[in-house]
């Protein structure tokens, strides 16, 4: 089921994987080699672990009342700009946003991300 599919980006907020299975990230990330993807692998003590493959592209201006969001860089580089600056994340960097922050993120080459996120999260914004 896609949670938000608006042909610019695919957000799937259901959990792929249950407890003691084995996920299987590069295989995720080579599935997806088109658009922007964004899957919930698991949940971890009410928090969703999230799977961004991003190809090309940028996310829309968006903040989180109520959630911080975690950034991690698996393979590419992350663009994420804030109203008066733009931090890049380089392979293996990771950065915490917290709640409502205005933020957008961007990719110049295709890009896999590690996202942490509370359960109660609208990925799209608040």
């Amino acid at each position: 089921m896609n949670d938000s599919d608006n042909g610019k980006y695919t957000i799937h907020m259901e959990e792929t994987f249950d407890f003691l299975k084995l996920i299987d990230v590069p295989a995720v990330i080579d599935a997806h080699k088109t658009g922007w993807y964004n899957q919930t692998l698991c949940k971890v003590n009410g928090n969703l672990i999230r799977l961004g493959v991003f190809n090309e592209g940028d996310f829309h201006w968006h903040k989180h009342d109520n959630e911080d969001e975690f950034f991690f860089v698996l393979k590419g580089e992350l663009f994420v700009e804030f109203n008066d600056e733009t931090v890049v994340l380089k392979l293996h960097q990771g950065l915490n946003v917290p709640k409502g922050v205005m933020h957008r993120t961007y990719v110049k080459q295709p890009t896999a991300v590690i996202m942490v996120e509370g359960d109660s999260v609208t990925p799209t914004g608040d």
